[in-house]
This record gives structure tokens, sequence and C-alpha cells, in this order.
């Protein structure tokens, strides 16, 4: 039986996928008289077995192989993409404003075929963020919106905002319109959207889960005070009772 540690990538959960979750398969492609000579397409899917989710990962791949003493040797692959789901974002609690989610899930899915487009997506992600989150003035640039939080947030946050702020162009336009296209590559704009991921986590996940915690510490403390009130009556009473025998 095959069994993969994996994590879905529409609901976040991991899992082991065993083989009814679980398909591949391979074909030779007829064009041997390309530069690439003989090329095989491999495919790989696999089924969320969530019953909340059960949607559906397509992986494919495309590359060169040769024949040598009847074992068949792969090169580099020429093409290598998940299909299904489209982007490379990761699932996000719904809880996370859905207008700030989307930038962050088209940016992702287009950080290598437009990484212009994608770099343009995640600083309006960005400045969305901070105006949500810490309730900034939408009449500051990005530049400004982000020198206003530097005493708000962590020192580590802080840097890792900074040094996406000094990377060549997405710096040079910080304080320009966040709908302005900006001329990145691809490497510069996934390191945007690894930016904003961790943001998510350090700010609205982490928050969320405090204010769950502190919620479940009020309501054991409610559950306390009826007994509590209960117990000071009864020695009261208890008082009384003595009082009155003596």
């Amino acid at each position: 039986m095959i069994e993969h540690d994996w994590t879905c990538p529409y609901c976040g959960r991991p899992t082991t996928i065993t083989d009814p979750l679980y398909g591949k398969g391979a074909y030779s492609i007829g064009t041997s008289r390309s530069k690439h000579e003989d090329v095989e397409l491999s495919w790989f899917a696999f089924s969320c077995p969530s019953k909340e989710c059960k949607e559906l990962t397509v992986n494919v791949n495309i590359r060169p192989y040769k024949w040598n003493d009847n074992v068949k040797q792969f090169g580099k692959s020429i093409f290598s993409q998940r299909l299904l789901p489209e982007s490379s974002a990761k699932a996000l609690p719904k809880y996370i404003p859905q207008e700030i989610n989307s930038s962050y899930v088209e940016a992702s899915r287009i950080v290598n075929l437009s990484p212009k487009a994608s770099a343009t997506l995640a600083r309006r992600c960005l400045q969305g963020r901070i105006r949500d989150f810490w309730k900034i003035s939408d009449k500051l640039n990005l530049f400004q919106e982000i020198e206003a939080i530097k005493e708000f947030v962590s020192s580590d946050t802080w840097e890792a905002i900074d040094a996406v702020r000094n990377i060549g162009n997405i710096g040079a336009h910080m304080e320009q319109d966040v709908n302005l296209i900006v001329d990145v590559d691809p490497k510069e704009a996934a390191i945007l959207i690894q930016l904003i991921e961790s943001l998510f986590e350090d700010w609205y996940i982490e928050r969320h889960k405090r204010q769950e915690r502190n919620a479940a510490v009020k309501a054991l403390a409610d559950t306390k005070k009826p007994k509590t009130k209960q117990a000071e009556e009864s020695n009261v009473q208890t008082t009384e009772n003595s009082t009155k025998t003596e």
C-alpha cells in the first residue's frame, strides 16, 4: 500500500494519503525530433479525505529521458507545475477579510506567469492588511503606513517588512500608488508573498488564537462564579445557625 504524508492545499489539513486517494500515470510524448528528444509527461493526483473538503489536487511534470541498458534515465524537468489548485496560496481562515485574501490568492497564482502583476497585487494586499488590522488612515501611502506601524509590531516583523522595502524596485515604489506595475523578477515577487503569509500568521491568526484563549479563560471563570457564590451563602447560613444555637 502506498502512503504519503500530505497537507491539503485547499483546507490546510495534514493527513496521510493511501491508495484509494492517490493516482498517477506517465505517457511518452511523440516529439522525439524536438531538441529535447524523447519526453515523458507524468501526473500525480490526490483527493483530500476530509468530508468537508474532498477537493482534487493534480500535479504534472514533463522531462526528457534516455534509455541506458533498458533503464529509463531522466533529465532535468522542462515543466513542472500544480494544475489544481491553480494557486500556491495557503488555505486561510474565514475570519480574514475576503478582499485581502483574494489579492493574496491572485498574487500567488501568477507569481511565475507575471511577477510584475503579482508584486502589484501583493503590495495592494500588504496595504489593505495594514489598514484593516492597525486601522491606519487611508490618506497615507504604503511607505508612510509601514512607518506608522513601526512602534506596534515586533522587531523581527518590522525587520522583515523593512527588508522587503529595500529589495530593488519593490522598495523604490513603496511611496507610489500600490496599483503601479512594479518591474520585479519571480524571486522578488515570491519574497513579497512570503512576507504576506508570515503577517497573516503574526497578526490575524495569532490574534484569533489569543481571543479564543481569553474566551476560554473567561468561560471557565464564569462556571466557577455560581459555585463560589453558593459556597459563600452556605458559609453565611452556617454562621447564622451557629449564632442562634449559642
